[in-house]
């Protein structure tokens, strides 16, 4: 069976952010399992224009391109005034149909609330793209510090859990859409 192909969506742009250091802690950790293979698409390496454009840009079809060869994905998102950064919306609207009947799991931080505020708004918006969001998630509080530093077991049993959820719904999904595409 062909591995997994998870993508590790980067979702915040802003200088001095630490998603990009999550990202790549968790592909770390998701790379001890051979049945994944793990990319990370980062939002800062796409040009995207600042209005939403009448025809795609070749940015744009970049991305959407990366949607559309993963089978599931892991968004790592901060919480920023209770929800997910713009930039975010902005990528994830750029895909539509290749979304669609695929595993969204999350790796989301903050400070305290460990990101769960924007999860729970990126569920609405997965929700209406016909994606399906795994239950668990990978949050992580700032104050603590990152996970390289405060690598603990509770978050290491929940990256495994995360891991196992992607894995199932991503398997399950991608045969569906193997023997009957999807239809909205």
């Amino acid at each position: 069976m062909a591995p997994l192909r998870i993508a590790v969506i980067v979702g915040s742009t802003r200088e001095g952010r630490v998603g990009d250091r999550l990202a790549h802690w968790f592909v770390e950790q998701a790379a001890r399992h051979d049945d994944l293979a793990v990319t990370v698409v980062d939002l800062t390496e796409y040009d995207f224009p600042a209005a939403y454009p009448a025809e795609p840009t070749a940015s744009i079809r970049a991305f959407v391109r990366e949607v559309g060869r993963a089978d599931a994905f892991v968004v790592v998102t901060p919480e920023y005034n209770h929800s997910f950064p713009a930039p975010l919306k902005q990528a994830i609207d750029y895909a539509y149909d290749e979304w669609q009947a695929k595993a969204v799991g999350f790796v989301s931080y903050g400070c305290r609330s460990t990101g769960l505020h924007a999860v729970d708004q990126l569920r609405t918006v997965f929700t209406a793209l016909h994606a399906m969001t795994v239950r668990d998630v990978v949050g992580i509080d700032l104050l603590a510090g990152e996970p390289t530093a405060q690598c603990t077991d509770e978050l290491q049993r929940d990256v495994g859990v995360l891991l196992d959820q992607l894995r199932w719904w991503g398997l399950a999904l991608r045969d569906g859409r193997a023997a009957r595409p999807y239809v909205s």
